[in-house]
């Protein structure tokens, strides 16, 4: 049966619906590495830290504008440790980037876009995605994974709802429910859609099964279940880091309070005070030995590494 008498589009339709509403993301970070040139010793050459750039690359799905910004929802683990950001429109227009918030837990950020870098081929050449609903999805539904595949540029490819409420444990020791789909996700596809036969997203591709005796397993993020915490992180306030020498502190020592121990001893996920420096801005605030910090401006702090993190949009005297 034609796809007009069913209602829904073909393959080449469902990608022209969808694909101005789909980015591309760069992301530069400095990393430390090990090198063993340079110094020698009695027992070879010495490993040395040296700081190396490295470049990542993903996907993003255009989910919404204000007056001064286009917003962008991928996941977290596409922007994470970014020092610098850009993206690429359907018109292969590059921007810089900023993120606006973002939930680890649940691999979710949004990034943001000045509209007034945006020029105006740009904004006729690009749209917002048309957002379905995961809830409705049935095993055996056609989906369309769209996204910047290996660094290369959105591509496209084709496959099925392989199952519903996958329980995943991923490699941050997270356990998360997704949509399992046989449409090839490879790197780079992270943070792009996962859409319908009518062009709605229903999925934020997220991760495969890597292995020599797997083929075929993917997983995306269902859109239902995150649409109200995607809504959240849009109305955050666009955070940029601050030069490593601006930052401030807060004032305390301490140390994270993971899920087991949260569990066991009654305690909230976050980072447990167990000092408080004296003429600090915690004291200043009446923070005391013993709290337990859980957010940073509504953002979600669960460790020691999420409150670091943070810190780095933060300036002295903020």
């Amino acid at each position: 049966t034609s796809s007009k008498t069913t209602g829904s589009l073909d393959i080449s339709d469902i990608a022209a619906e969808a694909l101005p509403s789909i980015v591309s993301i760069t992301t530069k970070s400095v990393q430390e590495v090990q090198s063993y040139y340079g110094m020698y010793g009695m027992y070879g050459y010495a490993p040395q830290q040296q700081e190396q750039e490295v470049e990542g690359s993903g996907s993003g799905i255009i989910v919404g504008k204000n007056d001064d910004e286009l917003l962008i929802a991928t996941n977290y683990h596409v922007v994470e440790n970014a020092d610098t950001l850009s993206v690429a429109f359907a018109d292969g227009n590059a921007v810089e980037a900023s993120v606006k918030g973002f939930d680890e837990e649940r691999d979710l950020a949004v990034v943001s876009v000045a509209l007034d870098d945006i020029d105006d081929d740009t904004m006729d050449a690009i749209s917002v995605a048309k957002v379905g609903s995961s809830d409705d999805l049935k095993v055996g539904e056609q989906v369309v994974a769209i996204g910047n595949a290996l660094g290369y540029g959105q591509s496209v490819t084709v496959g099925y709802v392989s199952a519903l409420n996958r329980e995943i444990k991923t490699s941050d020791g997270n356990t998360r429910v997704l949509l399992q789909t046989d449409a090839a996700i490879n790197p780079g596809n992270s943070g792009g859609a996962l859409v319908n036969a009518s062009g709605e997203v229903i999925g934020i591709n997220s991760s495969k099964l890597v292995g020599d005796s797997v083929e075929g397993v993917g997983y995306a993020i269902p859109i239902s279940d995150v649409s109200d915490l995607i809504q959240n992180l849009m109305n955050q306030a666009t955070k940029t880091k601050v030069a490593e020498k601006d930052q401030g502190a807060i004032g305390t020592k301490g140390m994270s309070v993971p899920a087991e121990y949260s569990k066991q001893l009654n305690m909230p996920e976050g980072v447990y005070v167990s000092e408080i420096t004296k003429g600090g801005g915690a004291e200043a605030a009446g923070m005391t030995k013993g709290s337990v910090i859980t957010a940073i401006d509504g953002t979600t702090v669960s460790s020691m590494d999420d409150l670091q993190e943070q810190l780095q949009y933060y300036a002295k005297g903020d």
